[in-house]
């Protein structure tokens, strides 16, 4: 009988800003060339790391972003090369800063939330931003 393996742990955030138009909100998605996937900045969590430190961490090493973290939002799980992964994802404001491209994101774009759903590459990550609509009481209209 084999043990059950230990998670991959890591932690990101739905990052979001106020549109610049003043209408509704904008969310940043990443590519990553190395995945050819559009998703939301997430990592792996460093040893001894906290999931919030880590996604604040992940969030400006691959957007080059400040964020202030707001609710937390569901956890999702999926398998990488066989073995289990959890991330921790919150809703994140952006606060500042700007993107510059890096080994890991090439690059970034900001989207109203029904437009990054048809970006994003993965149906997990598109129902995150239907978790962070609902947790910034963001109208349909927002969409």
């Amino acid at each position: 009988m084999t043990t059950p393996q230990k998670p991959i742990r890591a932690a990101g955030c739905v990052l979001w800003r106020h549109s610049p138009s003043g209408e509704g909100i904008e969310l940043a998605l990443v590519h990553r060339p190395k995945w050819a996937d559009w998703s939301h900045p997430k990592g792996k969590l460093k040893r001894g790391e906290d999931a919030r430190q880590g996604a604040v961490r992940e969030v400006l090493e691959e957007t080059g972003v400040t964020c202030d973290l707001g609710p937390e939002l569901p956890t999702a799980r999926y398998q990488v090369e066989g073995r289990p992964k959890e991330v921790r994802y919150w809703a994140a404001e952006a606060t500042g800063g700007s993107f510059e491209p890096n080994r890991e994101v090439d690059r970034m774009l900001w989207l109203p939330p029904a437009a990054a759903c048809s970006r994003l590459t993965q149906a997990r990550d598109k129902e995150l931003v239907a978790a962070l609509v609902s947790a910034l009481h963001v109208t349909r209209e927002g969409l």
